[in-house]
């Protein structure tokens, strides 16, 4: 009788502990969606006044959420991540150009960007993908057939 009791103490320490971090994971996550709706793209994301690589750590920041939301950018046959992904590897080699690899239709492609633009276009998208997320959740109803709005 005491074994069963004490076991059911420490379940229940680890269901409240379990309660506890997914609350936090999910304010901290809904947070990182509130913030980036409080951002302006175009000054966060100006590669002559912060420079390449502080684009590239907003773009690490704001995208893995983007990518949880499934709102994701996909421009060109080519996701955010793989512009992130080829950013590193451009800043870690100083070079000027950006090759990013993908695949389109089950064949190996690449394209070349200028290393500014591909951080310009990695910043945007993923600060802009969960702006355009939040502001769906206010506008939607704007859109909806028969809401007085004639088209």
């Amino acid at each position: 009788m005491v074994q069963i009791l004490e076991s059911k103490g420490l379940d229940m320490r680890i269901l409240t502990i379990m309660t506890v971090a997914t609350i936090t994971l999910s304010i901290a996550n809904a947070s990182l969606a509130e913030e980036a709706v409080k951002l302006d793209a175009k000054k966060v994301c100006d590669v002559k006044a912060n420079g390449v690589t502080k684009l590239l750590e907003v773009a690490k920041k704001f995208n893995p959420e983007a990518i949880k939301l499934g709102v994701e950018f996909k421009r060109l046959g080519i996701k955010n991540r793989d512009y992130i992904k080829a950013l590193e590897e451009a800043v870690k080699s100083k070079s000027k150009e950006t090759v990013i690899k993908y695949k389109k239709k089950g064949k190996e492609k690449t394209k070349k960007f200028p290393t500014d633009y591909a951080a310009w276009r990695a910043c945007t998208f993923a600060v802009r993908a969960l702006q355009l997320h939040e502001e769906g959740k206010k506008t939607w109803r704007l859109a909806v057939p028969g809401d007085g709005y004639k088209y």
